[in-house]
């Protein structure tokens, strides 16, 4: 799985250096410097490399000294374009989010509901919950995070109490919904909303406790009265939102383009959230550019994170139960030892070549999804070569994965990979190794590979 991850993910070439972060206003820390290592040779250096590898944190994303998480986000806000934030829902899927090099993460409460309890979005997590959960995300990360505050846990006593409580747990930004309790996913059938007049004084109840609190946190108010009421409701609540003081507003399923523009014709000096639902949602899955012509400011993924992490740990299982994978580490050396003279000692050993290529099915199942069907006949191949010449990985999965992942999050940024893969050229000076997907050097001057075949 160790080779999986490094198939999937981009280069860093930004996290190779110092780098500093700051949480809060007047809190500021130097993480670790990132540094290349060999290949972990002991189950020790294994563990001692897991920890050098997700410990730091990129200064390219972190804010500037004494600056508030807020601050940072409204600074993200105030430039062009319309800014990707995937969801997280703990402090590992949030610093993956920072090292990937997005400015800001949401966490996702449907997310958090399924990691922490085990249970559906439907109005079951806590308050108390939440606020555990969104301290430990902001502690991890340098970006701003904006929090899942759901309907605000109640009355506007309740709403107070919440926003404080997102202060206080260090994070940029909060969504408040007018859902009745329980509330439940905004693309679901059967959803209720509050009376306009509590809708909007849950608002301005927010705004309160933000200016009583001496806080710039920024306030995302949701209305899923789309789905509940109608297109014009939606539109009205919005736009009192913004009267009373919301920083973003967000109407969640909106089920057009069409739609989606009505929206942001609305109130246009208050930036707009689009909610790219994966894998099914009402609201139309669009690119990061035609959501900023329409216009739209922040753009959330809410599933992907979770949605990969479920389809990769099934995967994992079904390996571990089912089949045996095969591990094989190469010689350190390129010559049989009763052939090597003295003089050998003095070359530079040659790293070790992992070759995983796990059977997954029984060749005579009747499933559909079986070795020899789709992409589960095919090999993802990761080769990693030094800028010495030397070979450092040579490693393989099933391309199968991949397909599954695109089942859960399909278009994802606009990006179709069962495409790319089916589209990718081949290697014209090795035919053998199949068609191409990657190849790059990075930072330190390695070159990355990565073929189908």
């Amino acid at each position: 799985m160790a080779c999986y991850a490094a198939l999937l993910h981009p280069p860093l070439a930004s996290c190779l250096a110092p780098c500093s972060s700051s949480r809060r206003a007047g809190a500021t820390r130097a993480p670790p410097r990132l540094q290349r290592v060999a290949a972990p040779s002991s189950l020790a250096s294994a563990r001692a490399l897991a920890r050098v590898r997700i410990s730091p944190r990129c200064a390219a994303s972190a804010g500037a000294p004494g600056e508030t998480p807020a601050a940072a986000l409204r600074r993200v806000l105030e430039t062009p374009g319309a800014h990707q934030a995937p969801a997280c829902y703990d402090a590992l899927s949030a610093r993956l989010v920072e090292r990937a090099g997005f400015r800001a993460c949401f966490t996702s409460g449907f997310s958090i509901s399924a990691a922490r309890l085990g249970l559906p979005d439907v109005g079951l997590i806590s308050y108390g919950e939440m606020i555990d959960q969104g301290r430990l995300i902001t502690e991890a990360v340098s970006i701003p995070v904006i929090g899942d505050a759901d309907n605000g846990y109640g009355n506007s006593m309740n709403v107070k109490r919440t926003v404080k409580g997102f202060i206080n747990a260090g994070f940029a930004g909060m969504i408040l919904e007018d859902q009745v309790s329980p509330k439940a996913c905004g693309h679901t059938q059967g959803r209720k909303v509050v009376s306009r007049e509590e809708a909007i004084m849950h608002i301005k109840a927010a705004v309160d406790a933000r200016n009583e609190s001496g806080s710039d946190i920024v306030i995302v108010a949701r209305t899923d009265s789309r789905q509940a009421l109608s297109l014009d409701e939606a539109l009205w609540r919005v736009r009192a939102f913004a009267d009373a003081g919301a920083d973003v507003l967000f109407i969640d399923a909106l089920a057009s383009r069409e739609e989606m523009k009505a929206f942001c014709a609305i109130a246009p000096g208050v930036p707009k959230m689009a909610n790219m639902l994966e894998g099914g949602g009402k609201t139309p899955i669009l690119s990061p550019v035609e959501l900023e012509d329409i216009g739209y400011k922040i753009i959330a993924y809410p599933l992907s994170l979770i949605g990969v992490s479920m389809r990769a740990m099934e995967d994992a299982l079904i390996a571990i139960k089912d089949c045996s994978s095969i591990i094989a580490y190469g010689d350190y050396t390129s010559e049989p030892s009763s052939s090597r003279d003295s003089s050998s000692t003095t070359e530079k050993p040659q790293e070790p070549v992992i070759d995983i290529l796990p059977q997954l099915y029984d060749i005579g199942s009747s499933s559909s999804r079986g070795p020899s069907t789709g992409m589960w006949s095919r090999t993802l191949r990761l080769k990693i070569t030094g800028s010495d010449g030397v070979q450092k990985i040579d490693a393989r999965i099933p391309a199968g994965f991949l397909e599954g992942m695109t089942r859960i999050i399909p278009g994802l940024a606009g990006a179709n990979i069962m495409e790319r893969l089916r589209n990718a050229p081949i290697d014209a000076d090795n035919p053998q190794n199949g068609q191409i997907l990657l190849d790059f050097e990075d930072a330190m001057g390695d070159r990355i590979q990565v073929f189908i075949a």
